[in-house]
């Protein structure tokens, strides 16, 4: 069957699914060519999700499309969502709520006990404005907020709301389809491009990675998904995206399976912790915005782009190949990480004589 058929009738299943439109889609795919030169080559196209819309953009908004129409097929009144303090996906998820005329609160982890008021910065503000309401806890993101999002979502549905929060069976294959949807975009601009890469790379520990390998494993691609993990996840996070890609074949009844091995992950460029600026994260950042004038966060873009930039200096591609780095989005975190910013990028001088 002929790629772009195969496309389409993949796309006629996904339309069967509720969804609620939220993206400024297809996202472009842009070539990088001061800074493929600053590194010898390859060739760097940026898939920019950074630019899907929906306050400041980012992977979650595609996420969401699907979150969405599924919350409202169910008459959902209100999301009950969480994740850390600074979370891209609690602010996309107020935006999303907001577009839809549902009611959002969110349980935010800052993962260490309060010293002093939490500042309104980054994503944390942009929530507040959005309307979302929010209750700031100690707990990190991890097992023990999971929990404090589920009693709270168990109280409001205890005073009789509809309440749409937190599964993983649900959540999980349904943003993951979205990132099928992604792949396809990716294989027909780059197609119109003229290139055939020979790598995706994304931050991923999750649904965006999963759907990713899918879409490529359904087309039979030889391009290789590699995602780069920004967390240690407390279980096998390539047997969990290989189970969320074969849960999200399920749902478009399709039969492919992903084993473990189908899954290209990395946990070598996290350094300290999850959130924490690496040295080659805050160069990564420094890099892409000094050739190309596009911003990277420090907590997942900058860190999956430094892998990459690892990998072509360790000699993994060719001068002449094509590698494409999708831009997940996260850059309201650059406000509220400004001090860690400021301090680990050299400030470019000029010398005395400027202008002359």
């Amino acid at each position: 069957m002929a790629l772009t058929q195969q496309i389409a009738e993949l796309r006629q299943r996904i339309d069967r699914l509720p969804r609620f439109p939220l993206g400024h889609l297809p996202t472009p795919l842009e070539e990088a060519p001061r800074f493929s030169r600053k590194l010898g080559g390859p060739r760097l196209f940026i898939k920019r999700d950074d630019c899907t819309g929906l306050v400041f953009g980012g992977n979650k908004t595609r996420h969401n499309e699907f979150l969405l129409g599924d919350a409202l097929e169910k008459e959902t009144q209100l999301f009950v969502w969480g994740a850390g303090v600074q979370s891209n996906n609690c602010r996309q998820t107020a935006a999303a709520c907001a577009r839809a005329g549902i009611d959002c609160h969110l349980v935010l982890g800052r993962g260490r006990p309060a010293n002093g008021p939490d500042t309104v910065q980054g994503n944390l503000l942009l929530d507040h404005i959005l309307g979302a309401s929010y209750e700031i806890v100690d707990e990190p993101v991890g097992e023990d907020l999971d929990r404090r999002i589920d009693e709270g979502a168990a109280e409001f549905r205890a005073a009789g709301r509809r309440v749409y929060a937190w599964d993983r069976h649900v959540v999980k294959p349904l943003a993951a389809v979205s990132y099928v949807l992604c792949l396809f975009e990716i294989v027909e601009q780059s197609r119109a491009a003229g290139i055939d890469p020979s790598a995706i790379y994304v931050c991923s520990a999750g649904s965006t990675g999963a759907g990713l390998a899918l879409g490529a494993k359904v087309l039979d691609l030889s391009t290789r998904v590699k995602s780069i993990s920004p967390i240690h996840w407390p279980w096998d996070t390539q047997a969990d995206m290989a189970r969320i890609a074969s849960e999200t074949a399920a749902l478009l009844d399709l039969k492919t399976q992903l084993e473990r091995y189908e899954i290209d992950l990395s946990h070598e460029h996290i350094g300290a912790g999850y959130g924490i600026a690496t040295p080659g994260c805050l160069e990564a950042i420094a890099l892409l915005a000094r050739t190309e004038a596009i911003l990277l966060d420090p907590v997942y873009t900058g860190k999956a782009l430094a892998g990459l930039i690892a990998d072509i200096r360790a000699g993994r591609f060719r001068t002449d190949e094509a590698i494409v780095f999708v831009h997940t989005g996260g850059t309201p975190a650059l406000f509220a990480m400004s001090d860690v910013l400021a301090g680990g990028i050299a400030r470019k001088r000029q010398s005395p004589d400027r202008g002359r």
